[in-house]
Parts: C-alpha cells; structure tokens; sequence
C-alpha cells in the first residue's frame, strides 16, 4: 500500500506542510531512502561543498533547492526540470549554486552565512512530493593567535602569572601546551571555562616555559609563537647576610669604593652586608686602577619578597 500523496493544491494548511516533511518517499516498499550529503562534512570559508543527493528515483519530473526550514517560494534557490533539463534560479539564489542532473546542489566559495539547513523538493511524474533535507556546517579558517602576560617578569613564590591567547576568531577551542607537552595535572595551573587564559599560581623557576596555545575548530588549527616567563629568583631573602667581591687584574692594584642606596660605603674589594632589609635596593662598585681609569658596576637587589640579583 502506498503513502497518500502530496499533489499540489490551492490553500495547503501548516498541518500538510508538516505532512511533507515526513514522507521519506512515495514508495518506501520499492525505492531506497533519498538522502542529502554534505561532502566535506565540515566546509572551510571561501572552500567549495557539495550537498550531494543519493537514491534519486528514475521517475523525478523536477527538483527544487530551498534555503532554510521551509519550501517557500521566497527561499527557492533554484529549480531543475528533468526532462527539459531547464534551471530556473529563485529568490535565493546569489549567482554561486550550481545544480546538477543528479539534484546535487554545489556551493563555490562558500560563506559562513551559508551555514545552515537546506530542503531538496523532489517531484515525480505523478506529482508526488517528497522533502529530504540537508545541514551545511561552514568555519572560517584560524590566524595564528599570539600569547599576552600580565607579568612577564615575576618573582618566584610571590607572584602569579595571567597568560591570554588572544586569537582573532572566539568560537575556536583552545589547548595550551609547556616544554612542548600537555599542562601537567598541577593545583598551581587554573584554566577558565572557555581555555583561553592560564593563570600560573606562585610561579617557580620551573614555570619559565616556553608556552604555547593552539586554537583549533573542525577545519583547521594553528598554534601560537612560544613564550617564555623570564622568572626572577635569587637565594637572598630578607634578614639573610650578603657578600659582595670586586675584582680586576691591574698594575698597580686598583681601589674599590661602594655604594648602596647612593650612600659610601667604606672602601674595600669586598663588602659584607649583615641582614638584608628591605631597604637596599642597589649596589654601585667603582674600582680605579690607574689615573683617568676608572669602572663602575651596579648590582641591584630586591629582598622582602624573593630575592633578585643581577648586573645592571
């Protein structure tokens, strides 16, 4: 027994509509399913796709293409009749779908407001409908995103470290990576809900990196530039004791002065400090060794919070 038939008439309701869409075809006993494929699955911007139909009847008089979730005459794109093998373009046609006598649908430089469903119309000789219905998924391709620190310098065991992937695209996922390795399970490392920023808490001098981050959607990735933490340490904390030598080869032996915070310091090659506070911030060295001949050296020191030396 076969399916009611769809034939075309005057004043069709919404409940006749609906009917249509759930016929599979007029005759399920003797015909294979009409399905639409897109090929690829997931299409790149400005790529081309195909919706191709499979199990196309011998008997079809005339497909039809609509945009969308309903036949309308208004989201018609296109037309084919079969015998006569004359296309007719409709209202939403814009000049870049292509028919074919198979009723396969092809899209040339497809773009991201091309996403979205598609209705093949397929009419036989005894003007049965039938309705099959297509999706086209359409991502753009990504641009290398870049990392952004709130703290590019920080101090080990006090500060934490907010690291961004910026990326021009935010319906994209996102992977970040260290040492060129997945992030290690660490109660130190919180990712947000969306991956996007890395907070690094009480950052060592293991953490230095280098970092990178990898956005990624259906069709395409691309990974950022690494980026490297310059984490500053030193064995020094505050109330530790500091000892400070100047050297130089010279004939006849060169004299050293010292100064910390600007202030002299008594002249000697080298410089005992007992109990570092945090007031000293800089050390200046200058040694002379023969008339009009003279070096200076600062050393900069940060104590309260981990210490840091290093040559200025």
């Amino acid at each position: 027994m076969e399916p009611p038939s769809a034939s075309p008439r005057a004043g069709r309701g919404p409940w006749q509509e609906l009917l249509l869409s759930l016929l599979t075809f007029w005759n399920p006993l003797t015909t294979a399913q009409v399905t639409v494929e897109s090929v690829p699955p997931n299409a790149a911007e400005g790529k081309d796709v195909l919706l191709r139909v499979h199990n196309l009847p011998g008997d079809t008089a005339s497909l039809a293409w609509f945009r969308g979730e309903t036949v309308a005459p208004v989201h018609q794109i296109v037309l084919y009749v079969v015998d006569t093998r004359v296309i007719t373009p409709g209202p939403a046609y814009s000049g870049r779908e292509i028919i074919y006598p198979s009723g396969s649908l092809l899209f040339q430089n497809i773009t991201l407001n091309d996403t979205g469903s598609y209705i093949l119309q397929i009419i036989n000789r005894k003007f049965e409908t039938a309705l099959v219905r297509g999706q086209l998924r359409v991502f753009p391709e990504l641009h290398k995103p870049s990392i952004t620190s709130n703290n590019s310098s920080p101090v080990e065991n006090a500060d934490s470290v907010v690291l961004m992937c910026e990326a021009q695209t935010q319906s994209t996922s996102c992977l970040w990576s260290v040492n060129s390795k997945s992030l290690p399970d660490s109660p130190r490392l919180e990712l947000s809900l969306d991956n996007r920023t890395l907070t690094v808490h009480g950052v060592t001098r293991n953490d230095t990196g280098p970092y990178e981050c990898e956005t990624r959607n259906p069709v395409s990735a691309d990974h950022s530039d690494p980026f490297t933490l310059n984490v500053l340490y030193s064995s020094y904390h505050q109330g530790a004791n500091l000892s400070l030598s100047c050297r130089t080869a010279s004939n006849p032996p060169a004299q050293y002065s010292w100064l910390i915070n600007g202030r002299p310091q008594p002249s000697t090659q080298e410089l005992f400090i007992p109990n570092i506070t945090t007031t000293v911030k800089a050390i200046t060295v200058s040694g002379k060794c023969i008339p009009g001949a003279s070096a200076v050296s600062t050393v900069g020191v940060s104590v309260g919070r981990p210490g840091v030396c290093s040559s200025l």
